[in-house]
């Protein structure tokens, strides 16, 4: 077994290398990029990405970046594409194969037929030199110069150059099509992802009882409100019109201050807050959470478009949702 030192010292270079790797991407991006993205944007077909071994692993991975921002796309692997599944590819579609060497012979195989076929094919390669670049119509060069692994054997910087090559094919797509946060919000209903981009204050309010007092209504009343209704706050208000709030760590801090404290003969008018912060029904829930963070409280006034006073949001609704 290694030393802890030197397991440390493992795992940093590890991520050194890999890093310097993908900084270097950056000298390989030119117009070729731009033109592969073009070639994609205007296409009525889909993308098929195919690869082999780790490259379909990473596939796969950019299948599904590109298919939850707006581009339609599927895998296809390179082997079973040559046993049948080459019925996959559309006369439309843009086909991406993905190789570190590019000499793979499934890829080799593969890579006429594509061209057969009159399909577009872009190659996300790490050798600029190979039979794969040789026959694409875009190359995207994702050349490394040496494996993280100590070895120069194990996929891993090249995997990871050709993920991050992915990503950045996607996202320059989700650019070319505004793609919006409601956009990715209609591929994301579900999990806290979704929720966070499509959930309102209105679907979580009306959950809650409804907290209300008068400015005349006694204090002993108001503790009873706040109690019974289980927000840890009460709103003051009069026909709809908000006109404070009280929070039970009000009255805490009234007992620290030690100030005289009657519940018979002192009114909520006397220990509200007044102008508290509101939020209206139909604003994202995320948007409720930026509020309580940004003026560390736990509760919100929630309001229709007039002010009116229509319930409470609480932080802990926002848990339970799973939006924090």
């Amino acid at each position: 077994m290694k030393s802890d030192f030197e397991i440390l010292e493992i795992v940093k270079q590890t991520i050194k290398k890999e890093s310097e790797s993908i900084k270097k991407l950056l000298d390989y991006i030119d117009n070729e990029f731009v033109s592969a993205i073009k070639e994609i944007f205007n296409s009525k077909g889909r993308v098929i990405i195919s690869g082999i071994g780790k490259s379909a692993i990473i596939g796969n991975k950019i299948v599904a970046t590109l298919n939850s921002t707006g581009t339609p796309a599927i895998f296809m692997h390179a082997a079973e594409a040559i046993h049948g599944d080459l019925g996959i590819i559309q006369p439309d579609d843009v086909v991406i194969c993905i190789s570190k060497s590019g000499n793979t012979p499934e890829i080799k195989v593969l890579t006429p037929l594509v061209k057969s076929r009159g399909n577009k094919l872009i190659a996300l390669v790490g050798n600029p030199d190979s039979y794969l670049a040789k026959s694409a119509d875009y190359v995207l060069n994702c050349t490394v110069e040496k494996e993280a692994c100590p070895n120069n054997l194990a996929p891993t910087s090249s995997t990871t150059a050709q993920l991050v090559l992915g990503d950045a094919l996607a996202v320059a797509l989700l650019y070319c099509k505004n793609f919006t946060a409601q956009d990715f919000a209609r591929y994301h209903p579900g999990g806290s992802l979704g929720k966070r981009l499509y959930l309102k204050v209105s679907d979580l309010y009306v959950k809650n009882e409804k907290p209300q007092v008068s400015l005349s209504t006694p204090l002993r009343d108001t503790l009873m409100e706040i109690t019974s209704k289980r927000l840890g706050c009460t709103v003051v208000a009069e026909e709809g019109n908000i006109l404070g709030i009280i929070t039970d760590g009000d009255l805490r801090r009234m007992l620290n201050n030690k100030n005289i404290i009657d519940t018979q003969t002192q009114t909520a008018e006397q220990i509200m807050t007044k102008n508290p912060k509101t939020i209206t029904a139909d604003a994202f829930a995320v948007e409720a959470f930026t509020i309580m963070q940004q003026h560390h409280i736990t509760q919100l006034i929630v309001t229709d478009e007039n002010n009116k006073y229509l319930g409470i949001i609480h932080i802990h609704d926002l848990i339970t949702e799973g939006i924090i």
